[in-house]
């Protein structure tokens, strides 16, 4: 069918540039309304041409064609179904190329992440044993004991953060800040 199309397409770009070489030789009115006149009926035929085979792969009118004509309309879109399958097939496959790239980089940046926040976990623990001292063998193990309550560190689960209220002040001095055990002065 689109052999048909490009071969129609084709010839009538010949015609049009044969037309316009001729166009300059045209002296005589009555050659050229033989010209065109003679060009308009190709093109009538070159149109009813492909409205039949547009009506045939379409599946209508097919009751003239013999055995032969219906296994080389059987071929051809056969052949043209296979082109489409392949085209959507290899869509799909880029398509799954480009989501395995990204899932590629999202898993890069969630052991980048892991990373960071095992980092931050260190250095958490490193912080609390500088200032409650080495004593504590809970919080090298990764508990930590904070107002009185242990609370585990789970190393894969999310860091929970709390605020609390401010404690009274009972026995530091005037300038001091007290956040939990820690005072600042």
């Amino acid at each position: 069918m689109l052999d048909i199309y490009f071969a129609s397409m084709t010839s009538i770009i010949d015609r049009y540039n044969k037309a316009k070489e001729e166009e300059n030789q045209l002296v005589n009115p009555n050659c050229e309304l033989k010209f065109w006149q003679k060009e308009v009926a190709m093109l009538r035929q070159q149109l009813q041409i492909l409205q039949e085979s547009h009506r045939k792969i379409m599946g209508e009118e097919l009751s003239g064609l013999t055995i032969k004509d219906l296994q080389n309309l059987e071929n051809q879109l056969e052949m043209s179904l296979r082109g489409v399958r392949n085209k959507k097939d290899q869509l799909l496959i880029n398509d799954i190329q480009e989501l395995n790239q990204k899932r590629e980089l999202i898993r890069q940046e969630n052991v980048e992440l892991y990373e960071k926040a095992n980092t931050i976990r260190q250095e958490n623990i490193e912080l609390y044993r500088k200032v409650y001292g080495n004593g504590d063998t809970s919080a090298a193990n990764g508990a930590m004991l904070i107002d009185g309550e242990d609370m585990e560190e789970d190393s894969n689960g999310p860091i929970h953060l709390q605020l609390s209220q401010p404690q009274q002040q009972t026995h530091a001095s005037p300038g001091a800040i007290k956040l939990g055990r820690l005072q600042l002065y």
